[in-house]
């Protein structure tokens, strides 16, 4: 587990929640060290994180970091997209704890 995020979950004003991030991790003027994320990733590696609207479990596998970090969607990401999928690797469990609607069982 990853200690020392700056990640919360609020609701907005139709009762939806969403993941509000305090802490920019990945910065750059220019790219995302997506090496730097796949290594944050590995922190989440083990871990098992609760959907909260099933009560049910997920477990962090060691395909994450290299999924999340060489999939072709990422490769098409410039700019401003590029670095919100980089920081939002800083709040898998809160992401996971507020999804709904799963598509696979």
């Amino acid at each position: 587990m990853i200690e020392n995020r700056n990640v919360n979950i609020i609701t907005d004003a139709d009762g939806k929640k969403l993941v509000l991030i305090n802490d920019i991790r990945f910065k750059g003027k220019r790219q995302i060290d997506w090496d730097d994320v796949k290594q944050y990733l590995e922190g989440y590696v083990g871990d098992y994180y609760e959907i909260e609207e099933n009560a049910k479990r997920i477990y962090i596998g060691n395909e994450l970091p290299e999924e999340y970090t060489e999939s072709e969607s990422r490769k098409s990401l410039m700019g401003a997209n590029a670095k919100a999928k980089a920081n939002a690797a800083t709040a898998i469990p809160e992401l996971t704890q507020i999804s709904s609607n799963p598509a696979f069982d």
